[in-house]
């Protein structure tokens, strides 16, 4: 018999090192890229923007070659509500969030787009291969629009997103391509850790790997961007800050969620689709309110961000509940 404790003790030590290694594999990605001449706005733009997103496809990856796929399933609708409840609420709570205008003309129609996509192919309560290449298909043409446009991004957003990757240690080719590798290793090590310690919780708990993966994977694997963006924010690059959440839940939907469909095709509960495919939903189309139609200044205010956090604590509590 495992005991609670074990799983739990094996789930933070999961988390602490998918943070770690997903750090020194986004570090190292980004390094080994500028040595090899790309351009930082192109950097920027895709290796930052997929490596973010590392310890969800990670997770995914593991989860459905492990035959856990609704796990997977859950970490990528669960992330995206967590993404705009959690991590924008917190951040806007610290300070208002303005939208920047990439993200009002181009992140948030991509976004909008992406939602729909998911929920329509998940409608028949199954998601099989071709829902997965559909998905991937559509990551496909939205880095493809990234990188044609990247001549085109604003002059603020340009020099945010190099300051950013200056921060990086200066490392020679080779450091960088260690450092890519063992961040890669152990991304791939914790993930892992992460899916046993959650499968084994819900199997004492009693409860479907798919409630796991949005509560309690979908916030941990949620850290990174809390911590990007609050940190984006404090540092005064406010104009980055939704453009990184809005970014990392085009890839949940078009990446992470591709995963299952892809390795371990799975059957859906109803509730899932009305729930919690419904609840990122809402919480997209409230984000694109507040972008668009509840104020004239284009951002989030702190009692906006306040209503984001509580939507998504209020929407956890229904899910425990009702598990």
């Amino acid at each position: 018999m495992v005991y609670l404790w074990i799983p739990i003790l094996g789930l933070i030590v999961g988390f602490m090192a998918l943070v770690w290694s997903a750090d020194r594999f986004l570090s190292g990605a980004a390094s080994t890229a500028s040595n090899l001449g790309v351009s930082k706005m192109l950097i920027g733009l895709t290796v930052v923007s997929v490596g973010t997103s590392a310890p969800e496809i990670l997770v995914a990856i593991a989860a459905s070659l492990d035959g856990n796929p609704l796990l997977a399933v859950g970490n990528a609708i669960g992330s995206n509500i967590a993404n705009i409840g959690l991590v924008l609420g917190v951040t806007a709570v610290i300070g208002e969030l303005p939208f920047s205008q990439t993200v009002l003309r181009a992140e948030l129609p991509w976004l909008g787009g992406a939602t729909l996509l998911g929920i329509i192919l998940l409608f028949d309560l199954e998601l099989g291969f071709a829902d997965g290449v559909m998905l991937l298909t559509g990551l496909g043409i939205i880095l493809y629009l990234l990188i044609r446009n990247q001549s085109n991004a604003p002059t603020d957003i340009a020099d945010a997103i190099r300051e950013e990757l200056e921060e990086l240690p200066e490392m020679t080719t080779r450091q960088s391509i260690v450092r890519l590798l063992l961040g890669l290793v152990v991304l791939v090590i914790s993930a892992e850790l992460l899916v046993w310690a959650a499968i084994e919780i819900a199997a004492i708990l009693g409860v479907s790997d798919m409630i796991i993966g949005l509560t309690v994977v979908a916030v941990g694997t949620s850290l990174p961007e809390l911590a990007a963006t609050v940190g984006a924010a404090m540092k005064g690059h406010t104009d980055i800050a939704i453009g990184n959440v809005v970014g990392s839940n085009i890839l949940n939907i078009l990446a992470v969620l591709a995963v299952p469909g892809l390795l371990a095709p799975t059957a859906l509960d109803p509730v899932a689709l009305w729930r919690d495919c419904g609840m990122m939903l809402a919480m997209t189309i409230l984000l694109a309110l507040f972008a668009y139609g509840i104020n004239s200044r284009a951002v989030i205010t702190r009692f906006e961000g306040a209503v984001m956090l509580s939507a998504w604590i209020g929407y956890n509590l229904l899910v425990i509940q009702q598990a």
